[in-house]
């Protein structure tokens, strides 16, 4: 044996105990091909929101109501629902996290915060590219909001009172992390420490923490629902829109936010416990917990949805019935019934594995993936057939809208763009919570709490 090959094991000791935990500040050939991926879709999305500016709003399927038989509202709306629904789960699940102390749901609670920024982020994007002028429609909105108004509750709630709080919340709850990692040399140290801004793991300051999360969480889970609720009234308090006023509109918005969110954290909570091997901190509980919720939330969606087919046939207003005519047999009927069917297929799966207690991740990740195109689906009915076949009687029966790849374009780029975010944070910030294991002994009381430290804790809290 070399004095090289004798040597080896210290140094590979030496390297893990410099190396950041969760991949942080590491790259691999397979995420630099991700985010190369990602990158290219973003560029996409940046000549397709381009092409735009040059054409103008032309550029798109989107034309005036009325003579030119047209829908002003498309797939960016479409998206602003969802992106905003996707949040709102998001933060839901952090916050309930913190209020309930679910301890076999800690593995998922940050990124679930992550999910939720980079959610709102890309929402409010797309009602930037859905302005046509961005820079006109920021300003008029100081020169003639009116509060009284849902819309103005939809920019101010959620775009910058749900994005600020979500902000704070993470911050906070990564405050003792950062600090952690802040006392271990690294190339993100000085971000680490401004991130952790003199914190100090002791028992009283976590005490604090813990207290500053519990308000925080309880104060968020209201404007939650009101946020999402307002989205909802947006188009629900519209008397003359046919297909769009309506009691179950506010609330029908809220369930399915919380189906397409938890969806995408059931993906998300998969791809990070493979790619970093944290089987231990996801467990497969914390997996069958979000099945259950998913499985609730889409019965309750059904059932709005029973309620709304069966309100569409009975009631006698010519417009409402044009519209429910398009929904249930006509233009919109395939994209229609296979919503239906990408909701009501995964709710009866999660009954049959809650039923047998046999909650396989790879099925749970395969409806999370399904149930989020039944709710992108459902939120595009929403949106379009209203306007196509409901507001257009003093000008021709029915109106026309496709998307054109410009709209496609920047689809992509969006979710490109929220896909890209997520990866970078990775790597500089640990997706998942650190375990007592992962903490520096020299960190003040040493990251790891010792058993002495534990109890002041206890009577900190009491």
């Amino acid at each position: 044996m070399t004095v090289q090959d004798a040597h080896a094991p210290d140094e590979r000791r030496e390297r893990e105990e410099t190396e950041l935990p969760m991949g942080v500040g590491r790259v691999s050939r397979g995420w630099i091909a991700f985010v190369g991926l990602a990158f290219l879709g973003v560029v996409v999305g940046i000549i397709g929101f381009l092409t735009e500016q040059g054409q103008g709003l032309v550029g798109t399927g989107m034309r005036d109501l009325g003579t030119m038989g047209g829908a002003t509202w498309g797939l960016y709306i479409t998206l602003v629902i969802y992106f905003v629904g996707v949040s709102f789960a998001g933060i839901m699940i952090a916050a309930l996290i913190r209020l309930f102390n679910l301890e076999h749901l800690k593995g998922i609670a940050r990124m679930a915060e992550v999910m939720t920024v980079v959610a709102l982020l890309l929402g409010a994007l797309a009602i930037i590219v859905d302005l046509g002028k961005p820079v006109r429609g920021v300003v008029n909105l100081f020169r003639y909001a009116r509060p009284q108004s849902p819309f103005f509750g939809t920019f101010s709630l959620v775009i910058t009172g749900y994005l600020f709080s979500s902000l704070v919340y993470m911050y906070v709850t990564a405050r003792r992390d950062a600090a952690v990692l802040a006392a271990r040399p690294s190339k993100l140290q000085g971000f680490f420490r401004a991130w952790s801004a003199g914190y100090e793991d002791t028992a009283d300051q976590r005490a604090r923490d813990r207290r500053t999360t519990f308000w925080l969480a309880l104060a968020i889970l209201p404007v939650l629902v009101v946020a999402t609720s307002s989205l909802g009234l947006v188009f629900g308090l519209q008397v003359g829109r046919p297909g769009w006023f309506g009691t179950l509109q506010a609330p029908a918005f809220v369930v399915l936010a919380g189906v397409s969110g938890i969806g995408h954290i059931i993906v998300l909570a998969a791809i990070v416990r493979h790619a970093l091997h944290q089987e231990d901190r996801i467990g497969v509980d914390a997996f069958a917990w979000l099945g259950r919720f998913l499985m609730t939330l889409l019965f309750v969606y059904c059932y709005f949805v029973a309620v709304e087919i069966f309100t569409t046939i009975y009631q006698p207003a010519v417009a409402e019935q044009r519209i429910g005519d398009a929904l249930l047999t006509g233009r919109y009927a395939w994209l229609f019934w296979g919503s239906i069917v990408t909701l009501v297929v995964p709710a009866l799966l999660l009954a049959w594995m809650a039923i047998k207690k046999q909650w396989r991740i790879g099925w749970l990740v395969a409806i999370g993936v399904i149930v989020n195109l039944g709710a992108l689906a459902k939120r595009y009915l929403i949106v379009v057939p209203s306007q196509t076949h409901g507001q257009l009687l003093p000008y021709g029966e029915v109106g026309t809208y496709s998307p054109t790849w410009v709209e496609y374009a920047v689809m992509i780029g969006l979710f490109s763009l929220g896909a890209l975010l997520v990866a970078i944070f990775m790597k500089i910030f640990p997706i998942i919570e650190l375990a007592d294991a992962d903490t520096d002994p020299d960190v003040d009381d040493g990251g790891a709490e010792r058993p002495e430290a534990h109890e002041m804790e206890k009577e900190v809290v009491s």
